[in-house]
């Protein structure tokens, strides 16, 4: 009989994976850690019962979380990742030359498996010396922290257990006070159809703080229900407005190689369907 692996993240939605070889499983100090072998979408990591990433589809959210930031600003020496333990996304910043990275995760086990579970995922980045690790909590790490970052990626979980303080409005003002000016915070921010509540909460905490603040979107097929938004909080209007133009002369000096970002989708991916501007409340964001 197949092993299943069955996803509630969300009321009444399941998402069922067929299991292959588990690889590990097992409580670490924080949260439960799965990471397994599936046919469709190669290793697969899961924390507290809910899919973090895998091997066959973490490109498009990592490269949108990490591309259209640095590439919106033009001027990043300096990035922050909260979360991200699985160094997806630092691979995906690291492939932009000139930029060094801080990485703070809370759980020890997620690195430390990832390094040795999620090589495709991670691409070295562990060992790339313009990174540097920090195991802590990253809502403290933020409130004390007196460095500054251009790019702040909150690479979290969704809402629940240890990633429930990375959504509030307490934290998003800590990030605020560690973001150069007219810096960017990027956020995780669920998937619209079966997260309304937690789209519109963010966007009215970091809509309390920052001068441009609304969403993009990327389809990743092992997260259910929908594209996945991801929050975007600017002091700089001008940013969110980028021509493709520009932006396509930024990513062809960059020199990076991509399966899933391009130029013209960064500009597409702001544009938001009617049912997620009726989730903020407005017909226009």
């Amino acid at each position: 009989m197949i092993e299943v692996f069955d996803e509630g993240l969300h009321s009444g939605v399941n998402l069922a994976l067929d299991v292959g070889k588990i690889l590990y499983r097992d409580k670490t100090k924080h949260q439960d850690l799965v990471i397994f072998e599936n046919t469709t979408f190669g290793r697969v990591m899961s924390l507290d019962g809910a899919i973090q990433t895998t091997e066959h589809d973490e490109y498009m959210y990592h490269e949108m979380f990490a591309h259209v930031p640095i590439l919106a600003h033009g001027n990043v020496g300096k990035v922050l990742i909260i979360g991200g333990g699985d160094g997806g996304a630092a691979r995906q910043v690291l492939k932009h030359r000139n930029i060094d990275v801080t990485l703070v995760d809370i759980d020890r086990t997620v690195i430390d498996l990832s390094i040795k579970f999620l090589p495709n995922i991670h691409g070295g980045a562990f060992d790339d010396p313009r990174m540097s690790v920090i195991v802590a909590d990253g809502c403290r790490f933020a409130k004390e922290t007196s460095d500054k970052w251009d790019v702040i990626i909150i690479d979290s979980t969704d809402p629940h257990g240890p990633g429930e303080v990375l959504y509030t409005q307490e934290f998003y003002a800590d990030c605020k006070n560690c973001l150069t000016d007219g810096g960017i915070i990027v956020t995780q921010n669920g998937v619209p159809f079966v997260q309304s509540e937690e789209l519109r909460n963010s966007y009215d905490r970091l809509g309390a703080l920052f001068q441009d603040v609304s969403f993009y979107m990327a389809t990743i097929p092992s997260y259910v229900g929908g594209p996945l938004a991801f929050g975007w909080a600017t002091d700089n209007k001008k940013l969110r407005n980028m021509s493709e133009g520009d932006l396509a002369n930024r990513f062809l000096e960059a020199e990076i190689e991509t399966h899933y970002y391009t130029p013209d989708v960064h500009k597409a991916s702001f544009v938001l369907p009617l049912y997620v501007k009726k989730i903020l409340g407005a017909e226009k964001p």
